[in-house]
């Protein structure tokens, strides 16, 4: 690989922003395709697809055969309350590869001891959010029904191209919610973002189902055009 790919590469990862390296198999030449430039190359189909999938492979085209190397930031899952749902939550996110910080300002609850190996933030999201790059492979999980805490988020979320926010509560308590952000400046098809009630509907009830709920449902965002292109 030329140096100066190398470089790209290396600035793209570190601005957490999605690249493909193509590589033609015959000739050896690369090139660097950043997720802004996908549509206009030759191999832009191609290119979505296994973007979308987060999967480097062959691909072919004309008889030529291309490898291309996908990177793609890790999706990070910011969770707003150090709940019983969100202990349950940050473990299993782990196994599907997704980085978890959890964020409360209340110090009872937000700790390293419930919260082992989790980035745990016990500071107010006025304070903690602005240093978190909030970017489209970034989901926002409000858990704490208390709209001092929740509401912050869920605005700095709206205002960002984050790819999933989901809000804990009962249909009443997200029309009130809607309600104080509409006050705020959003309109109805800005609030259209928010999953809410929180989570697919599979009936759960106890926190780790209702956390498996919200991950299923937070891979079905990340996936969907992956299933409608299926």
């Amino acid at each position: 690989m030329r140096l100066s790919l190398l470089t790209d590469l290396n600035a793209e990862r570190a601005a957490r922003r999605a690249a493909i390296l193509v590589t033609d198999v015959e000739s050896g030449e690369q090139r660097l395709v950043r997720e802004a430039e996908i549509n206009g190359d030759p191999l832009a189909e191609e290119l979505q697809d296994a973007l979308r999938r987060g999967k480097s492979g062959l691909v072919e085209q004309e008889g030529r055969q291309f490898f291309l190397t996908v990177q793609a930031p890790p999706v990070r899952v910011v969770v707003i309350g150090a709940v019983h749902i969100s202990q349950a939550l940050a473990p299993m996110a782990k196994g599907l590869d997704l980085d978890v910080t959890i964020i409360d300002p209340r110090t009872a609850f937000a700790t390293p001891e419930r919260f082992p190996d989790v980035p745990v933030l016990a500071e107010w999201l006025d304070t903690v959010l602005p240093a978190i790059d909030i970017d489209p492979y970034t989901a926002i999980v409000a858990l704490t029904h208390d709209p001092k805490i929740d509401d912050p988020a869920l605005i700095a979320a709206l205002r960002s191209e984050c790819f999933y926010i989901g809000a804990l509560g009962s249909r009443k308590t997200h029309e009130r919610r809607v309600q104080r952000l509409i006050a705020s400046g959003f309109t109805e098809a800005d609030l259209s973002r928010i999953h809410a009630p929180i989570g697919l509907d599979i009936g759960a009830v106890s926190p780790a189902e209702i956390a498996v709920s919200i991950l299923a449902e937070i891979v079905a965002s990340l996936r969907k055009n992956q299933r409608r292109s299926a």
